[in-house]
């Protein structure tokens, strides 16, 4: 519709012009008298008509005398080596109007109008020699109008060009990204990176794709570039390596592959000594390796700087078979690397009460059910209520308050806020990289009473682990009915508690 109505406005022009030209023809043929031009002496009369025709052809003849000159230039530079200085001589005409047209497109694209931007590209893809910059405007062009095909074909052709090769591979990748074909938008990536090795944008896109295909190998590859580029901190950098390193010794231990997976796990722990299941997969790694003493001090370094109830189980695990008193004393050790936190409080009070000393487990527990109260510390002192012989009435009350409480800490992810059964690599809902916290999640005041049984860290056998698992959120549901039956008896002296 638009070429339509120019080609009217055109036409109308022409038909405009010529009656003008025709006019002022009549007009000098009707005027009386003439023109008279004295010359050295001599005089030279002209008519009107005739006078206008000399000057017309005098400009004629040195608009082309110009040109004559320009094109012996032009053929003295190429006779002197400049191979392409007869073709530029005749391509300026239109090379000018492909630039106009490269600029009309570029003022279309500004103002919005997308369509007549991609047909302005494309006449100037016509008349430039080198049409790139016509190419990458025309693809842009073609994506804002919603034309994702046409614009495939221009970055195809973009990429083609060493120039604007880096351009194309781009503009590719983010229409497969979009598309959500991740296998294509990964090879895209990884060309991309070959082109610019130090474009972050590019490094950020490929270590996402290469997280969400847990490929952890190549995604450390990347990573590692992204520090040696300044794109990340080192010291991040460091963790987000061990966080890999973890995932992929998770890989090799489902693959068989034992001793890669024990290195992996070690050298995850070496990158990041505070990150609590990279410890837990070392521990496990040096007492599969027989190396109790140094798998202890690797989970009292963790323990130090972030405790967790997983640190504990894996040190409980590494002499499975000691008694509650020979494993009270073994974990001063590691109670001691921080004495004054929440966990390690908790911890102490289990160890006493599977060893039957309840007031030793109180002393522990100290005012932490008033100052924060979980499901597991509230459990705790129900535990040591029922060791002590407190009628039951008291062991349901601190057993409803564990139902009622606040969960206390979980894996929960930064970037989303979604809490996890377990640590993982990548947030299950959001797919952020090493993004779990083990915090407290906002807001949680639901809790499960399963989720938190008594005396978890002092278990050695799973079998006795599932037992606790069982046992008390069933006595603490039946306390809330009020339908419990009396409360047994404190576990004999050295069993499992539970």
């Amino acid at each position: 519709m638009h070429g339509m109505i120019w080609l009217l406005v055109r036409a109308g022009l022409f038909v405009a012009l010529a009656a003008a030209v025709a006019y002022g023809i009549g007009v000098l043929l009707d005027t009386p008298g003439g023109i008279e031009i004295v010359w050295d002496g001599r005089a030279y009369s002209f008519d009107p008509l005739t006078f206008v025709a000399i000057f017309l052809g005098t400009v004629l003849a040195l608009w082309l005398l110009w040109k004559l000159i320009g094109l012996l230039l032009a053929c003295a530079r190429f006779l002197s080596g400049d191979e392409t200085a007869v073709s530029r001589f005749f391509g300026r005409s239109r090379t000018r109007r492909g630039l106009e047209a490269l600029e009309g497109g570029m003022i279309a694209m500004a103002e919005g109008d997308p369509r007549r931007a991609l047909a302005k590209a494309e006449r100037a893809g016509k008349l430039l020699d080198r049409p790139e910059l016509a190419e990458l405007l025309a693809a842009q062009a073609a994506r804002a109008a919603g034309q994702e095909d046409r614009a495939e074909v221009y970055f195809k052709a973009l990429a083609r060009t060493k120039r604007t090769q880096a351009i194309g591979v781009r503009g590719l990748l983010d229409q497969a990204m979009e598309r959500g074909e991740t296998a294509k938008a990964q090879k895209l990536a990884e060309r991309a990176f070959a082109l610019r090795p130090r474009d972050a944008g590019v490094m950020t896109r490929l270590f996402d794709l290469q997280t969400g295909a847990e490929d952890w190998a190549a995604a450390r590859r990347t990573l590692a570039a992204e520090v040696r580029a300044g794109a990340l901190p080192r010291e991040v950098g460091a963790r987000r390596d061990a966080v890999l390193a973890l995932a992929e010794a998770r890989v090799a231990e489902a693959q068989g592959d034992h001793a890669r997976a024990q290195d992996a796990a070690l050298e995850a722990n070496r990158r990041s000594p505070a990150l609590a299941p990279a410890a837990v997969a070392a521990a496990r790694a040096l007492a599969a390796q027989k190396q109790v003493s140094k798998a202890e001090r690797v989970l009292r370094q963790a323990w130090k700087t972030s405790p967790h109830p997983e640190i504990a189980g894996a040190f409980a695990a590494l002499v499975p078979d000691e008694s509650p008193e020979a494993r009270r004393r073994r974990f001063k050790g590691l109670t001691a690397e921080n004495p004054d936190h929440p966990e390690s409080q908790m911890l102490e009070a289990e160890l006493a009460l599977a060893d039957e000393d309840f007031p030793g487990a109180r002393r522990a527990l100290g005012n932490l059910t008033d100052t924060r109260p979980t499901t597991r510390s509230l459990a705790i002192m129900a535990a040591v209520e029922r060791g002590s012989g407190a009628d039951d009435h008291v062991v349901r009350a601190w057993l409803a308050k564990a139902l009622s409480a606040p969960r206390g800490e979980a894996w929960t992810c930064d970037a989303c806020g979604h809490v996890h059964e377990a640590w993982t690599p990548v947030c299950e809902e959001c797919r952020a990289v090493d993004s779990l916290s083990w915090k407290q999640p906002s807001g949680a005041g639901e809790t499960s009473a399963a989720q938190q049984a008594l005396l978890p860290v002092i278990l050695a056998s799973l079998e006795g682990r599932a037992a606790a698992e069982r046992d008390i959120p069933e006595a603490a549901e039946d306390a809330v009915e009020g339908q419990a039956e009396p409360a047994p008896a404190a576990p004999e002296k050295g069993a499992p508690a539970a």
